[in-house]
């Protein structure tokens, strides 16, 4: 892009089709610098787009366009879990370690109802960065509000790989018990 900023339309269909076009997260402050506006502009850009019905989320890692689901992505599945903070980056990692994306995470809140914050982590890496995340910005987990219980959507190529996941998840106690 130039050193031209980017005004109002041309700028968010800039932006939409960047996110697009990315197969990966992109941050505000990349978005802003490739516009020539600030951080907050792009912000109520995204706002904007979402309101106008873009599938844009935003992830730990930055904005990201979701695409319809390919075959690489066919079996999806939300589970319920129970674990205390300090074990999220395992439980995330035993996912990942599986083939597995761990799209969200969901708590059911007695005031607001249904909290959904996008996760979108697919390997070590992403999950790491996550993890920094939360971190830096002292962040508290949505579990937190509901004493460890939360449900993941997460998806994979196939059925059996989102089966051998949730067995390593359940070998180390980490799906709230059906039996309760």
């Amino acid at each position: 892009m130039s050193n031209k900023k980017l005004l109002g339309e041309e700028r968010r269909a800039f932006l939409l089709k960047v996110l697009q076009e990315k197969k990966l997260p992109i941050t505000g402050s990349e978005l802003a610098k490739e516009t020539n506006v600030s951080r907050q502009v792009i912000v109520n850009d995204i706002t904007l787009l979402k309101a106008k019905n873009e599938p844009i989320i935003a992830t730990s890692q930055g904005y990201l366009y979701m695409q319809p689901p390919t075959e690489k992505t066919s079996a999806e599945k939300i589970i319920a879990c129970l674990h205390r903070p300090e074990d999220t980056e395992q439980e995330l990692n035993l996912l990942v370690d599986h083939g597995v994306t761990v799209r969200d995470v969901k708590v059911e809140h007695p005031v607001y109802g249904d909290l959904t914050a996008s996760i979108m982590v697919s390997n070590r890496k992403e999950v790491e960065q996550f993890m920094e995340k939360i971190q830096s910005t002292r962040a508290s987990y949505l579990s937190a509000l509901t004493e460890g219980i939360h449900l993941h959507t997460i998806a994979a190529s196939d059925e059996k790989t989102l089966e051998d996941a949730i067995i390593s998840l359940r070998n180390a106690g980490f799906l709230l018990n059906e039996n309760e």
